[in-house]
């Protein structure tokens, strides 16, 4: 089994006795002892997760990386946060995938809406089974839990990633003052409701409406 440890904040460092993981194309900067790397084609495992990604236009080029010794992945300098699957299902834009675990399922999942007002196509990625996955996110992530009865509303262009039975809709932050510039709050946002856990980074990517 690979061991997924952080040296620093900004990189992933991934022990390896012959197993592998599969992790963004371009993304090792370093390595000891044997590995091999091979290039997959598509986001997700299948042929419906390469249909997925190309009519989506997402671009999410994955490698194979196996062997004998460490490997050291990073993304721009980008923070890198561990997530420990067992058993359950994370949710995660597919820019913010690092690397995940060999025996973890990756795929696509529809989120409507959601992914319009994020600028990131109607398809998000979605990892499955048990073992490490590594999420990056820029500045230190924050993880907020959400409850029955407390919902949470998030920024489209500060949502990382989530785990946990979750619903999402899509929510009006403001009235119309906001679209013509004579307010201060947020237009668009996304609110989750149900029992899980979400990863917000600190630093808002551009988002289809604007300026937000």
């Amino acid at each position: 089994m690979a061991q997924f440890r952080l040296q620093g904040s900004k990189t992933l460092a991934v022990d390896m006795t012959g197993d592998g993981v599969k992790a963004r194309n371009g993304s090792m900067v370093a390595y000891t002892g044997q590995m091999s790397f091979k290039k997959l084609t598509g986001g997700g495992d299948g042929l419906r997760g390469m249909v997925t990604r190309r009519l989506t236009g997402e671009q999410m080029v994955v490698m194979e990386v196996k062997g004998q010794g460490t490997c050291y992945f990073a993304d721009r300098a980008t923070e890198i946060n561990l997530v420990r699957l067992n058993g359950e299902t994370l949710y995660v834009e597919s820019d913010n995938l690092l690397c995940t675990e060999g025996t973890l399922k990756t795929g696509t999942t529809f989120t409507g809406l959601n992914g319009i007002s994020s600028g990131n196509g109607l398809f998000t990625t979605k990892v499955e089974g048990h073992g490490w996955a590594a999420v990056t996110s820029k500045g230190p992530a924050i993880i907020l839990r959400v409850t029955q009865g407390m919902p949470l509303r998030v920024d489209p262009g500060a949502y990382v990633a989530h785990t946990g039975n979750l619903s999402r809709s899509l929510k009006s932050g403001a009235g119309w003052s906001t679209f013509i510039g004579e307010g201060g709050g947020e237009a668009v946002q996304v609110e989750f409701t149900g029992e899980g856990l979400v990863y917000v980074q600190p630093s808002e990517k551009l988002t289809v409406g604007g300026d937000v």
